[in-house]
């Protein structure tokens, strides 16, 4: 059984690394300057995102779901900021 919990934990902190990966081409998007983001999804999404990182932090206190649910806030934060920065920047 422990061996299927090690699989388990390496399994879902992958999931972390790899959502990430999967927010980098958007980044890169909107450092180039393309708005490939909508920022009213990703202000909903950084949002969600912030309250399951406090709850892991807080109420849940393990390591690896405040690891995994950071990487996800900090994303989606990242993202919100550069396409709010971009479409403000277009706006002027």
């Amino acid at each position: 059984m422990n061996a299927i919990l090690v699989i388990i934990s390496f399994l879902y902190a992958s999931t972390g690394v790899v959502a990430t990966i999967g927010y980098l081409p958007t980044i890169k998007d909107l450092i180039k300057g393309k708005l490939s983001a909508n920022v009213s999804s990703y202000i909903i999404w950084t949002t969600c995102a912030f309250i399951t990182f406090v709850y892991s932090l807080f109420v849940i206190s393990d390591l690896l779901l405040e690891i995994v649910t950071g990487l996800n806030f900090l994303s989606c934060l990242i993202i919100w900021i550069l396409a709010w920065r971009l479409k403000l920047k277009k706006k002027r």
